[in-house]
């Protein structure tokens, strides 16, 4: 695989360009105390979300392609929470926040498409080794508290 095809697929793009606008407009904006905390950990969670994705295209079974899109998924709700706090101590304005906000829900509804799209192509899945691959169990949990009255 190259980096012709990875070019193509349009939720690495959309990442990609997500950490260069983080690059770009955040980070100017955070105050020299937060050099090596907010700064540092936004960078490698923006970076992360189109790394990992590219990571797992360049992975021969579904089944690794997805694990490392899960986890891209995870480094933008990181990036996301990073952004909601860099709005509420005041270091980027309402604007920026609502913009990156929304286009982060947008890469995240994208990265579900691919998720989905690579389950049910399942490539890879009859190659020798892939019965050794990784595979997810579904597990219930609680969102919210419940108290009983």
């Amino acid at each position: 695989m190259s980096v012709q095809g990875l070019t193509r697929l349009e939720v690495w793009k959309r990442a990609k360009d997500f950490a260069l606008r983080i690059y770009r407009d955040v980070l100017p904006l955070l105050p020299p105390e937060e050099k090596w905390n907010l700064n540092s950990q936004i960078r490698r969670s923006s970076l992360s979300i189109s790394a990992n994705i590219a990571e797992g295209y360049g992975r021969f079974y579904y089944q690794d392609n997805v694990r490392f899109c899960y986890i891209a998924r995870g480094s933008l709700e990181e990036t996301l929470s990073h952004l909601v706090f860099s709005f509420e101590a005041n270091y980027i304005p309402e604007t920026l926040y609502k913009e990156l906000s929304t286009e982060g829900d947008e890469i995240d509804r994208m990265l579900n498409d691919y998720i989905a799209y690579l389950k049910r192509s399942k490539q890879g899945a009859n190659e020798p080794g892939s019965a050794h691959a990784i595979h997810e169990l579904s597990e219930s949990y609680i969102t919210e508290s419940s108290e009983e009255s």
